[in-house]
Formats: C-alpha cells, sequence, structure tokens
C-alpha cells in the first residue's frame, strides 16, 4: 500500500465532490434547515439533554446523505480505471480518509449553526469537541464499510439502512452518552468506558473494511 496513491484518491474524491457543487449545496441546505426548524419549535436554549439528542440526529442523517453518495457517483467505467491504479485496500482507506474529513467538517458547521441558533448549553466544551469528533470518525467508518457493501446491490439505499441499523444505533447510544456527560460536565475518569467503547467499535469498522472491501472489490 503506497501513501502517494491514497493521496491521489483523496485528492480525486476532493475534485469530484467540488465539480458536483450541487450535492454539497443540498447537505448544508438541509442542515441549515433542520436547525432552523428546531430554532422555531424552541426559540430559546434547551436543556442539555435534547440538545443532544437533536444534534445527533441531525448529523446521523446528514452522514446517511453524505456517505452514501461515496460509492453511488462512482460509474462501472470510473470503477475499473480506479482498479488499474490501485488495489482495493488503497481504495477503502482513501475512501474513509476522505469521508472522515468531510464529515467532521459538516458536524462542525453543524453544531456552529445549532449552537448559533439554539444558544450553547454546553458546561465542558472541549471536552464536547472531542465527542463530537470521534462521533464523526466512528459514523464516517461504519457508514463507509456499509455504503461499500450496498453499492455491489445496484446501490440500494434501503440495503444500507438495513445494514447500518445493528451497527450505528449501538454506537450512537454510547456516543450520546459520552457528549451528554461533557454537557453536563462530568469528569474524564467517568467518561474512560465509552472512550473504549467508542475506540473498540472505530477498530473494528476499519479492519472489517480493510479486510472485506478487497472481497467486494472482486465481484
Amino acid at each position: 500500500m503506497q501513501i502517494n496513491r491514497i493521496k491521489s484518491l483523496i485528492h480525486k474524491e476532493f475534485l469530484l465532490d467540488w465539480k458536483e457543487k450541487n450535492s454539497l449545496a443540498s447537505i448544508l441546505i438541509y442542515v441549515t434547515s433542520t436547525v432552523f426548524v428546531c430554532y422555531l419549535s424552541f426559540q430559546t436554549i434547551i436543556e442539555t439533554t435534547t440538545f443532544n439528542a437533536l444534534l445527533w440526529i441531525i448529523i446521523l442523517f446528514t452522514s446517511v446523505n453524505t456517505i452514501t453518495k461515496s460509492f453511488v457517483q462512482e460509474s462501472e467505467n470510473r470503477l475499473l480505471y480506479m482498479y488499474s491504479l490501485a488495489n482495493p485496500q488503497e481504495i477503502i482507506v482513501g475512501k474513509l480518509i476522505y469521508n472522515s474529513i468531510l464529515l467532521l467538517l459538516i458536524s462542525l458547521v453543524t453544531f456552529s449553526a445549532y449552537a448559533l441558533f439554539l444558544g450553547n448549553p454546553i458546561v465542558n466544551l472541549p471536552g464536547f469537541l472531542g465527542a463530537l469528533v470521534l462521533g464523526s470518525l466512528g459514523l464516517s467508518i461504519l457508514l463507509t464499510l456499509m455504503a461499500a457493501i450496498a453499492s455491489k446491490s445496484s446501490n440500494n439505499p434501503a440495503l444500507m439502512a438495513i445494514l447500518s441499523f445493528p451497527i450505528i444505533i449501538p454506537f450512537l447510544i454510547t456516543i450520546i452518552a459520552l457528549s451528554l456527560n461533557y454537557s453536563q460536565g462530568v469528569n474524564d475518569t467517568q467518561n474512560l468506558k465509552y472512550f473504549f467503547a467508542i475506540g473498540g467499535i472505530m477498530a473494528i469498522g476499519i479492519t472489517m473494511a480493510y479486510l472485506l472491501f478487497p472481497y467486494l472489490w472482486r465481484d
């Protein structure tokens, strides 16, 4: 596996998204409109439990829409060309890195807009932002793997939703609990169990993507 080829694949993903600005614009419009609807509903600073739940719901649906297009936009001819230039491990690593960066940026924009409209009730903001980064990386890893599998079934979005559900739910429960603790000022010692759980799920997702994608590629 060569780093230069992975960098080229990440650059290719960036150029594709930059060329198709409508998809990125639609994601930003979705985020802004959803946050604005929440503002119209509450019009004030809300309690941390509701704040966390709504934020992660918005990030989850934005993540699904963002990651799904990662494989949908790849035509068969383009995939064949990519496979002649790089091995499947390099392709999936490039997808994982690019999707992680993209989803992290979208999550930070979502949180900024959310806090701007609804106020910021977070007690431990650095800890909360750390949880937001972990959650974004974890969602991108798990959803990229599911999108790769779904892409081999005519890019059926329903299949991606079905496959993602049993994996995403435990991860969401854990990351919401972690971010809620930081919202309420709980110290790091009490959050160690959540870090171990999140790290374990992310490690499993990366390992499965790295090992299974070559078999998907052969099909």
